[in-house]
Formats: structure tokens, C-alpha cells, sequence
């Protein structure tokens, strides 16, 4: 890949992203930890108590995340090597926002609907496929769907208001 041009310029380096990543990991091994000592994390007269092993998984991954940090920290050579390109991070976002944007609307129109709205998005937006082709796929995928969830396996999945005018 050639180097230096507008698309390719790093956004962030390995580097940060394994700090980052490690910083988290050990705030997420904290609070394990510090929850698995609220509900016991000892040996009780029938074995070990309900934190017991949750604590340790926890531990290992504190130790696991400092010592990433640690490394990471300590070596810094001039080298910066990208962990992604602006390029790259533009391909992930196009995927990434109409993701949580179809998250968000769930809440409001239902799995269903909404699954209609980001297909039909996707196949036009990124597919550039003509609308004769987007209607019957973002329509009958959703209503497959549905027939299997709602009426086969009787899982209800969350709905919207047009579920509602239908009965369901």
C-alpha cells in the first residue's frame, strides 16, 4: 500500500489502540473483581462462594492488561505504525453508523420495520442496486422473518406500531 497520500495517512497507531484497549480491559477486570468481593469471593463450607472464580478470571485479566500497558507504555520507538487508515475507518463507519442508527430505531419502529429501512438503505446506498431489486429483498426478508420468529418459534421480537395496527 503506498504511503503519505490523503486516504492512506494513519488515524491512530497500533500503539495507542493497545494502551487503550488495555486500560479498558483492566477498568473491566476492576469491576469484576470488586463485584465478585461484594458477593463472596472466598471458600464457604460447601466450596466456593459465588465470586470465587469470577474474581480470579478478573485478576488474570488485571495482570494480563497491565502488563500490556506496561509494555506498551515503556517501548515507544520513532516507528508508527498505523492501526487504521482513514481509508479503513471509512469503511468501518459505513458500516458502523447505519448499524447503530437501525439499533436506535428499533426502540421506536420495531425490529421489523427497521430491518426494512436498513436493508433498503444498504442495498441502495453501498449495493447501488436498482429499486426493483431493493423492494421485494427489504420487504420479504423482514417478512420471513417475522413468519419464523412471531408465528413458527413464538419468540417475540420487539415491534413496532405498524405490528400493532396488524394485531401483533
Amino acid at each position: 500500500m503506498e504511503h503519505g497520500t490523503q486516504n492512506n495517512d494513519p488515524v491512530v497507531s497500533n500503539r495507542t489502540m493497545e494502551i487503550v484497549v488495555a486500560g479498558l480491559f483492566a477498568l473491566v477486570a476492576l469491576v469484576v473483581m470488586a463485584d465478585s468481593i461484594r458477593v463472596g469471593n472466598g471458600w464457604g463450607a460447601d466450596g466456593p462462594k459465588a465470586g470465587y472464580f469470577p474474581f480470579y478470571v478478573g485478576l488474570i485479566m488485571l495482570v494480563s492488561s497491565l502488563a500490556t500497558l506496561a509494555v506498551n507504555i515503556l517501548r515507544h520507538s520513532g516507528e508508527r505504525t498505523a492501526f487504521v487508515e482513514k481509508q479503513q475507518l471509512g469503511l468501518v463507519l459505513q458500516v458502523l453508523v447505519p448499524s447503530v442508527v437501525f439499533v436506535i430505531l428499533t426502540g421506536f419502529l420495531g425490529i421489523y420495520l427497521s430491518a426494512v429501512l436498513f436493508i433498503a438503505f444498504f442495498m441502495h446506498w453501498v449495493g447501488k442496486y436498482p429499486v426493483r431489486t431493493i423492494l421485494p429483498v427489504a420487504i420479504l426478508v423482514p417478512a420471513v422473518l417475522f413468519v419464523m420468529f412471531e408465528i413458527w418459534f413464538l419468540v417475540p421480537l420487539p415491534k413496532g406500531p405498524v405490528e400493532a395496527m396488524f394485531g401483533f
